[in-house]
Formats: structure tokens, sequence, C-alpha cells
């Protein structure tokens, strides 16, 4: 399974972001095809705090907007909205240890561990902070 972090989440959904069309057009492809694909709750997030935020952006995205666009990826029939399952204290664990992430760094350590919890195969992501983690494959979708 494929999982989408906030970046990508950003990318598709701001029309100002200079990955913008390959962006959207990934996660198009995602939810229309048949196969499952997921985004972490964490990222659900971060999605509306990122887009949102006027610190970020000028003008932000409404608030509206932004849960509008959620809704939208919601309606994937093959979207699969990604959580801390049994086994995550583990994963989280082990991620965080081996790659002696602290601060900030946790939050993607997160992120890496709902992945793994949840049988996800490749992350797509533009955040480099994922290369000191093991175990899943981090593609950048906007480079293909």
């Amino acid at each position: 399974m494929i999982a989408v972090d906030t970046n990508i989440l950003v990318y598709a959904h701001r029309p100002d972001s200079p990955s913008h069309r390959a962006a959207a057009a990934a996660i198009k492809r995602l939810a229309e095809g048949s196969a499952p694909w997921g985004i972490p709750w964490p990222c659900v997030h971060e999605f509306l705090s990122v887009s949102t935020n006027l610190r970020i952006f000028k003008p932000p995205s409404p608030l509206a907007i932004a849960i509008q666009q959620v809704e939208f990826w919601m309606e994937s029939p093959s979207l699969r909205l990604l959580h801390e399952p049994a086994g995550y204290w583990k994963e989280l664990r082990a991620t965080c240890l081996s790659g002696k992430l602290t601060g900030p760094q946790v939050h993607d350590a997160r992120i890496h561990a709902i992945c793994r919890a949840n049988a996800v195969s490749e992350l797509w992501s533009a955040d480099r902070d994922f290369s000191r983690m093991r175990g899943l494959a981090i593609v950048n979708p906007c480079l293909d």
C-alpha cells in the first residue's frame, strides 16, 4: 500500500505550489485507482494546519475549503485512513531509537511508525527527514 505525507497533500491542494500539477496528478491516480492507498490521520491534521496557516500562505486556504478537500479525498473507495493499531508502539520505539530521532523528528517517526504498523510499503513524501528511518520506501511523486 502507498501512503501520502502532508507535503504531497498540500502540494496537490494548493495551485500556487510549484509541485501542484505533479502532486495533484499523483493523488488523482491513487484516488481513482482500485489499489488501496492511505493517509495517516496525523497527516490529515497537519494538512489542515498547514494549508490554513497565514504564516505559510498568503492567502491561506479557508478552513471550509481545506475540510472540503479532505472530504473529497475521503470519497475515494480505495482510501484507508491510517491510525495507530496494535503494534504501533513497537514500531515508534524502534524508529526513534534506530534513527536517534528527537524533538520535531518524532512527528515524522510517528508517521513512519503508523505506516509500518499498517503494512504500508511506500510513503510518498518530499520530506528528506524520512531518510534517517528504515523499513519503508520513501518516494517523491513530484520528481517522477
